[in-house]
């Protein structure tokens, strides 16, 4: 059981009428006074084609509406939101024809498709068909068209501009690229009048800004990634702002880079923080307070935002705890670590409801060796290939699973 909503609701005579819904593995299901809404689980995605047109098809559960956010046209990225939608783990894969590659994922209020597109395409129609014919689920197609060639004019005659190249497969790299890139945003704590913690040779803020230049740098060469800093300098944020860049910027994993102080100088080593259960209800009301989950892509009936917001912020939760897993793994051996290396805490930052996060303590700046290890450029560099190697790893086995 993920979650359980009991509530009441009138009806157009204004009587009191019980509503009551579960959660259980990806699918829910509920009845409001005379209308049912309901979610639908997403079961796979299938797709063939041409370089003319692509038609993908989503197999659900149950029917859905859509809600396109890009057709193609200006970046060669079609996004379509699917409201009430459950996707479940994020699968992605090889497209065909005009598509290049495409990926389902979970966010706020639903499921979001993205399609890579090959070349000059956009999306050409899209509908739903109910179970009929022996077919027992619902599909969502939809249709992805290369735009037509533009012509050229001559003095005597028209003349029909070749359509660009299609690339149906992927060129080579010396490690598989994601079919689609990752959002990652890397988080320098502090910074500005925040200088936190103190060491003999300086501040926190200039550690952790050197720490997430470096692991950027590391991310971007790999090309597998899209990197987003919440600072590139000596500049204050606020915390809240740190969490809605990664909202802004459809993130797909949020890493705040942290040294630790602590009041014996003795104690050193890494630790890493997810968030707890219990900040799980500040999490809630920094949400309300502020309304941007709301307004982000929830609509209809409370009672579905409600049943979406727990689905979601503990599937992100769990997402949250199996990279911190993979990223203690990774560290181990590359640098000291806590003895109880994985953590939990309320940080303002780890509490999207949408966006796994995790708080890497990279060890205690006022500790003389794990100072002097953070401020060396060349441990610095190993500590955030760690990092690094286990983002491959974590978004790597994600794959695994989707393909199955």
């Amino acid at each position: 059981m993920l979650g359980r909503l009991k509530g009441m609701v009138r009806d157009g005579r204004g009587r009191l009428i019980a509503a009551c819904a579960a959660v259980a593995v990806g699918l829910t299901a509920f009845a409001v006074g005379h209308a049912a809404t309901e979610t639908a689980a997403l079961i796979k995605v299938r797709m063939g084609g041409d370089s003319a047109e692509t038609r993908l098809v989503i197999d659900l559960d149950g029917a859905t509406s859509a809600k396109i956010v890009s057709d193609g046209a200006a970046d060669r990225r079609v996004v379509i939101m699917l409201p009430n939608v459950i996707a479940g783990q994020t699968q992605q894969g090889a497209g065909k024809g005009v598509v290049r590659a495409w990926m389902v994922d979970q966010v706020q209020g639903g499921a979001r498709l993205q399609l890579e597109l090959s070349g000059d395409a956009r999306l050409k129609r899209r509908f739903l068909l109910p179970p009929a014919d022996g077919v027992a689920n619902y599909r969502y197609v939809i249709d992805v068209a290369a735009s037509q060639p533009r012509a050229v004019m001559t003095s005597t005659t028209t003349v029909a501009a070749p359509p660009p190249p299609i690339r149906t497969q992927f060129v080579p790299v010396k490690k598989p690229a994601l079919p689609l890139k990752k959002v990652v945003v890397i988080d320098a704590g502090h910074g500005g009048r925040d200088v936190g913690a103190s060491g003999v040779a300086g501040f926190e803020k200039d550690v952790n800004l050197a720490a997430a230049l470096s692991l950027a740098d590391q991310l971007g060469k790999s090309g597998r990634y899209k990197v987003v800093l919440t600072r590139s300098s000596d500049v204050y944020v606020p915390l809240e702002d740190r969490v809605r860049v990664a909202q802004r910027a459809g993130a797909d994993l949020f890493i705040s880079l942290h040294s630790d102080s602590a009041p014996e100088t003795n104690l050193k080593g890494a630790s890493v923080y997810t968030l707890s259960d219990k900040a799980s209800a500040r999490a809630t009301r920094f949400v309300s307070r502020d309304d941007w989950f709301m307004k982000a892509s929830l609509s209809g009936d409370q009672g579905v935002r409600d049943i979406l917001f727990d689905l979601t912020q503990r599937a992100t939760r769990n997402r949250s705890a199996i990279f911190a897993q993979t990223l203690v793994s990774s560290i181990e051996g590359k640098a000291p670590m806590l003895r109880r290396s994985h953590r939990d805490a309320g940080f303002m930052v780890l509490l999207a409801p949408d966006v796994p996060a995790v708080l890497l303590e990279m060890g205690f700046v006022n500790n003389p060796e794990d100072e002097a290890r953070l401020r060396d450029p060349a441990a610095r560099t190993r500590l955030m290939r760690a990092v690094a190697n286990a983002i491959d790893t974590h978004f790597g086995e994600q794959m695994k699973l989707a393909s199955r």
